[in-house]
C-alpha cells in the first residue's frame, strides 16, 4: 500500500527517532537520511513507513487525543512478538518504548511485509474479477479459521485477556462507550443495546480473537491471492469468543446485493461480485472450523454495533478538534448506519437482504 506525506501535526521527531533506531541496532548511523511516509488507510492507530539505510520499518503509535481505553502499544507489541514464533502470518516486532519524550507517545517498530493489501480503492483499481474474489474470500477465511485454532497458551498469551465472561463484558462496555461518545440522537441504539443484553450467549469457545479481521488488514503474498503473508492491526487482539470476532468481520462485510447507502457507508471490497453473502461466510466458517453457529443475528448485530461505536468515537475526536483528517467528518453517519442496520437485522432475524 502506498503512503502519503505525513499529515500536519502528526510529524515525528526524526532526530530522537534515529537515536532510538540506533540504540536498538536497527540502523548503523544516526546521520543516515530518513524518509517518513504515513499510511492513510487506517482510522485508529497512526502508522508510518520509515525508509533508512535501504531498510523499511513500520512505526505504530496511538492517535492524538486518543481515549484511555485501547491503543495500548505495549500490548500490541507483546502480541506480535509472541505470535511471530508460533504463527507465520505475524509481522516481526523489533523494538518498543513507553518513553513519550521521543515522538510524544509510546510506539513500536515492526517489519514491513511485502505483498498486496486489498482496500476497496485497490480492488476497483485492479478490477478484481468474480473468479479472483472466490479465491480471495476462501484464502481469507482459511486464515481466519487457522488464527482461531492457535494454541494461545503455547504462545505465552494466556494473560492477554479473560475469556470467561467475555461476551457479557463486551456487550456492556461497548454500550457504555457508545453513550460516552454519542453526538446525535439515534433511537435504534438503545433498542440494540437492550436486545444484546437479553440475547447474549452464555457458553462459547475460548480462543485468540483479532477483533478487526477484514480484507484490508491482511497482506496477500501476491496477486494470485492464494496465500496471506501477514495479518495487520493487532491492537484489539484478545482472548474470547471467536464468533464475536466473526461477527465483527460480518459487520464490515457489505455485499453486491446490499442497497447503495450500505455500500457507500461501509465501503469494502466485499461489495464486488464474486464475494459470498454474509450467510455464506458463516456457513463456510462453520464448515471449516467445526463450530456450531446458532445465534447468527446476535453476532452480526454485535459486530455492527461495535463498528458503530468505533466510528462514533473517532467522530467525537474530530468534532472536538483532536484530529483534522477530513475522512473522519462523516463517521457519525456511518455509525448511525451501523446501528440502524443492526436493528433491522434483529427485527428481520437474518443477515442478508435487510432493506
Amino acid at each position: 500500500m502506498n503512503t502519503k506525506p505525513v499529515r500536519q501535526g502528526e510529524e515525528l521527531n526524526e532526530v530522537k527517532l534515529k537515536n532510538f533506531l540506533l540504540e536498538h541496532d536497527l540502523i548503523a548511523d544516526v546521520k543516515s537520511p530518513l524518509t517518513v511516509g504515513q499510511f492513510a488507510n487506517g482510522f485508529s492507530n497512526l502508522t508510518y513507513l520509515l525508509n533508512i539505510e535501504n531498510k523499511e520499518y513500520v512505526l505504530r503509535r496511538p492517535p492524538f487525543a486518543a481515549p484511555k481505553r485501547g491503543h495500548d502499544m505495549g500490548r500490541e507489541y507483546k502480541v506480535i512478538s509472541n505470535l511471530n514464533a508460533v504463527f507465520d502470518k505475524t509481522p516481526q516486532a523489533f523494538a518498543y518504548t513507553e518513553n513519550k519524550e521521543i515522538i510524544g507517545a509510546p510506539f513500536y517498530i515492526m517489519s514491513k511485509v511485502a505483498g498486496e493489501i486489498l482496500t476497496a480503492k485497490e480492488a476497483h483499481k485492479r478490477q478484481v474479477s468474480p473468479e479472483e474474489f472466490k479465491v480471495i474470500s476462501n484464502t481469507w477465511l482459511d486464515t481466519f479459521v487457522a488464527f482461531h485454532n492457535i494454541d494461545y497458551k503455547a504462545a505465552n498469551l494466556s494473560d492477554l485477556g479473560r475469556p470467561e465472561g467475555y461476551v457479557e463484558r463486551q456487550v456492556t462496555n461497548w454500550g457504555k462507550q457508545y453513550l460516552a461518545a454519542a453526538t446525535d440522537e439515534v433511537p435504534a441504539a438503545a433498542l440494540v443495546m437492550k436486545w444484546m443484553q437479553e440475547q447474549q450467549p452464555k457458553a462459547y469457545d475460548h480462543t485468540l480473537i483479532h477483533n478487526d479481521f477484514k480484507y484490508d488488514n491482511v497482506v496477500f503474498k501476491d496477486g494470485s491471492w492464494q496465500e496471506i503473508a501477514a495479518i495487520l492491526d493487532w491492537e484489539m487482539c484478545t482472548l474470547g469468543d471467536p464468533l464475536m470476532d466473526l461477527g465483527t468481520s460480518l459487520g464490515y462485510w457489505t455485499t453486491h446485493s446490499d442497497p447503495d447507502f450500505m455500500k457507500q457507508g461501509l465501503q469494502s471490497p466485499t461489495v464486488m461480485e464474486g464475494n459470498p453473502s454474509r450467510s455464506d461466510v458463516v456457513q463456510q466458517y462453520a464448515l471449516k472450523s467445526g463450530r456450531n453457529i446458532d445465534n447468527l443475528v446476535f453476532y452480526y448485530a454485535y459486530g455492527l454495533f461495535k463498528i458503530a461505536v468505533i466510528a462514533q468515537q473517532i467522530y467525537y475526536r474530530f468534532k472536538h478538534g483532536h484530529t483534522s483528517d477530513p475522512k473522519f467528518a462523516y463517521l457519525n453517519k456511518a455509525s448511525e448506519l451501523c446501528v440502524n442496520t443492526a436493528w433491522q437485522a434483529i427485527q428481520k432475524k437474518k443477515m442478508d437482504n435487510l432493506f
